[in-house]
């Protein structure tokens, strides 16, 4: 199967300058073309896209996506550094999700404040929205 860059981006979520711009600076291979000259994107280019969306998505930082990208042309050879490329960031991930769920341990315990506040205005054990409805 074979999908127009703008089928491309729309079952990426990617925008066709992105496409565009991972083209150029490397992080995909340019797609083959039809007989117009027209990119045709495969699933396995989706897959790829896919992968590097996720990549982004960790705060992965486009220098190292490239140079993942460029590892994978070596096969196996290149799986150790691959390797630690995503151990690396799967570490930097963990962070952020401990210092996210600390952030909610705080919303959380100032959200538990407010009900008790909300509680001792009514005098009823109701909340405002309740009261409301």
């Amino acid at each position: 199967m074979s999908y127009s860059i703008a089928e491309a981006a729309r079952r990426s979520g990617l925008s066709i300058d992105t496409l565009r711009y991972y083209e150029r600076i490397k992080l995909v291979e340019p797609p083959a073309r039809d007989a117009a000259g027209r990119r045709a994107y495969t699933d396995d280019d989706l897959g790829w896209l896919g992968f590097l969306t996720k990549l982004r998505l960790t705060g992965m930082p486009i220098k190292r996506m490239r140079e993942y990208a460029s590892l994978r042309h070596h096969g196996a050879a290149s799986a150790g550094r691959r390797k630690a490329i995503l151990v690396d960031q799967r570490a930097s991930v963990a962070e952020r999700i401990a210092e996210l769920q600390t952030c909610l341990d705080i919303l959380d315990y100032k959200i538990d404040h407010y009900d008790q506040v909300e509680r001792k205005v009514l005098g009823t054990g109701a909340t405002v929205e309740g009261i409301s409805a």
